[in-house]
């Protein structure tokens, strides 16, 4: 089993994590959607966009966090998550998903949501967002659409989500 070292992006990074979107992806989409949320400043937040290291320091993996809202209240967004396909079913994207997540919870935040494979994203604690009355701004199905809470004692809003303008919803 591979151990992974993960970290927060650099400014050194920018130019591998798009590399690693277009390699993980089948279009430019999700490497377009990293630099338009990177460029908002109401919805990147430092120290949220993690990348996943190989042993040779080379990059293979990123998970990004950015602000969204539900019913005007703020949450976190996972989206993307890439890996490079030579690291894909490593534990690459794992590492790099739950280092962003801890770094959300250390930073006060509660709520993420993630559209994504209801078979991959419970492994992480999410489960469906309808659960915690929480909906898309557009149709769905129920197990993809997951949220998370990242403190139990804390209340979660409940509502539609408002995701940011890059994401084009």
């Amino acid at each position: 089993m591979t151990i992974w070292t993960t970290r927060p992006e650099t400014t050194n990074d920018i130019t591998a994590i798009r590399d690693i979107n277009l390699a993980a992806f089948p279009t430019s989409g999700e490497a377009d959607l990293v630099d338009a949320l990177r460029a908002d400043p109401k919805v990147w937040i430092d120290g949220l966009s993690m990348v996943t290291e190989g042993s040779d320091g080379t990059l293979v993996a990123h998970a990004l966090l950015t602000r969204c809202l539900v019913d005007g209240a703020p949450a976190l967004a996972l989206a993307p998550c890439a890996v490079r396909p030579s690291a894909q079913r490593t534990g690459a994207g794992s590492a790099a998903i739950r280092a962003a997540l801890d770094s959300a919870r250390s930073m006060g935040e509660n709520l993420v949501l993630v559209l994504g494979h209801s078979d991959y994203y419970p492994r992480f604690g999410f489960t469906p967002a309808s659960g915690f009355g929480i909906r898309a701004p557009f149709e769905v199905p129920d197990e993809a659409m997951m949220a998370m809470a990242l403190d139990d004692t804390r209340p979660v809003p409940t509502g539609t989500i408002q995701y940011p303008a890059a994401f084009g919803v």
